[in-house]
């Protein structure tokens, strides 16, 4: 279970750091991601293609960003962590956020794994 922990930090760590080669290196080809924000699923992507396709993308919507661990679970072979996240905004979005506006929230991230310890889906929870 640590490895798998060790696997989640360093995913983090990617993702922070706007890192996507970091962000991907333990993902399964096959990767599952999802976000749901107030219970509603709004995004739902299929392999490692789309994932590093959105990862891009929204990488381009923010000046800096920070998900930081507040807690770590162990759940039937997967982990779960509480995050506090935090991001600047680097451009104006069309819900009518605007470029420097600050975002802070908490959420849950839920990840699963292969045989091999690789990423095999990860649900954002917000």
């Amino acid at each position: 279970m640590k490895e798998r922990a060790a696997i989640v930090q360093y995913y983090i760590e990617g993702y922070n750091e706007m890192n996507l080669e970091k962000m991907t290196a333990y993902m399964d080809p096959s990767i599952e991601f999802k976000n749901v924000s107030n219970g509603v699923v709004d995004m739902q992507l299929e392999g490692l293609a789309a994932f590093a396709e959105q990862a891009e993308q929204a990488m381009k919507l923010f000046a800096s960003r920070k998900q930081e661990i507040i807690a770590t679970r162990h759940v039937d072979g997967a982990v779960e962590v509480d995050i506090n996240y935090h991001a600047v905004l680097a451009a104006d979005l069309p819900d009518g956020l605007k470029k420097g506006q600050e975002l802070s929230l908490d959420g849950t991230s839920i990840f699963t794994f292969d045989k091999h310890n690789k990423i095999r889906s990860i649900t954002d929870i917000s």
